[in-house]
């Protein structure tokens, strides 16, 4: 098994509910994530449960991941994972088999200041090695990115 891992930290001058609300709604991403541009079948109520799935797809529209709540304990912890043929085509073929498990860690180091640290573990098969294009899209710089796009979006 093959496996990368990214992570990136920002601190933020917002309280922990305030970032974890924003993030954890996947319908906020587009506006956000630098590879994120469309969300699919969300569940009418947030905020999200364990056991909850969407889907996501890239800027042309062709890869889907499907992304499964697994922890969700406000405002510290968010956790959700892909598993199986990750960026598949719409009608399911295709993509690369492994896992991908995404982090939200929230903390309080100080007075009115939240440290979101986002940590995306990627697991494949050595016989399916990754594709370089995904390993631009798994860059840190992309977290750092995202990070801004959210104080952005928080003003």
């Amino acid at each position: 098994m093959g496996i990368v891992t990214t992570s990136s930290e920002t601190a933020f001058p917002h309280a922990a509910e305030t970032i974890y609300d924003f993030v954890t709604n996947p319908a906020n991403w587009p506006k956000t994530y630098p590879t994120s541009a469309n969300i699919g079948g969300l569940p009418d109520s947030l905020p999200l449960k364990v056991g909850d799935t969407w889907t996501e797809t890239g800027p042309d529209g062709d890869r889907v991941f499907t992304w499964h709540l697994a922890i969700a304990m406000r405002p510290t912890l968010w956790v959700f994972n892909s598993v199986g043929r990750l960026g598949h085509d719409r009608d399911g073929n295709g993509g690369m088999g492994g896992r991908i498990t995404v982090q939200y860690h929230f903390t309080r180091p100080g007075r009115d200041v939240t440290l979101f640290t986002r940590t995306m573990t990627v697991e494949a098969p050595k016989d399916e090695p990754l594709p370089d294009g995904f390993f631009r899209a798994v860059n840190p710089a992309h977290i750092d990115q995202y990070h801004r796009a959210i104080a952005r979006e928080l003003g």
